[in-house]
């Protein structure tokens, strides 16, 4: 077991969102099972995290119910579930010591959103010393508002606005970032041989 799948936040709290309905890839739950099922099939270790902001009361908030992996997607006994308050799966969480303790020197990075947890994930995993594969088509995201775009917008605003980045811009700056820097830029396919 030289590698490591990581599993970062596809969880329900983003089907609650409005924005959800444009989400990058509909079928990251099929994509994930692939590469959790590849995983297992070479024994390498699959870790899952999710992502909390308890007290806020929103959809992160854990008291809502909604801090669990979408339906579909079951961590296997064993497997370690981790619950991070941070946008990397490093900073809030015993990652890098899991890691460490069973000499994973190699991460695969899945999940949502490809920019933020996900990208930030691979970049840190890098600095850290892993060999970084970062799965775009098992990773998801969303159109992403300018920043100086008014709050409260409906979706339909926010996808009107000429200075919204589609969520095909924001992948392929992910990529842009990642490649040759900070990690193997593959697919599910070209990673799971099927």
């Amino acid at each position: 077991m030289n590698s490591a799948l990581v599993v970062i936040d596809v969880q329900e709290s983003f089907r609650q969102r409005a924005n959800w309905a444009a989400v990058s890839n509909p079928a990251i739950v099929d994509r994930v099972n692939r590469l959790v099922e590849h995983a297992r099939a070479e024994g390498d270790l699959v870790v899952w995290v999710l992502h909390a902001e308890p007290g806020t009361g929103d959809v992160f908030d854990p008291a809502l119910g909604h801090v669990r992996p979408i339906e579909g997607l079951t961590p296997a006994a064993g497997e370690p579930v981790l619950t991070k308050t941070s946008h990397n799966a490093f900073t809030t969480t015993n990652l890098q010591q899991l890691l460490t303790e069973r000499g994973i020197r190699e991460l695969i990075v899945s999940g949502i959103r490809t920019e933020q947890c996900c990208e930030t994930t691979a970049r840190i995993g890098a600095d850290l010393g892993y060999r970084v594969t970062f799965v775009t088509d098992a990773t998801a995201t969303h159109p992403i508002e300018h920043r100086d775009a008014p709050p409260g917008r409906s979706l339909d605003e926010i996808l009107a606005d000429p200075r919204t980045l589609s969520a095909d811009e924001v992948i392929a700056r992910t990529e842009y970032a990642l490649a040759g820097r900070f990690a193997r830029i593959t697919t599910v396919e070209e990673l799971t041989g099927s």
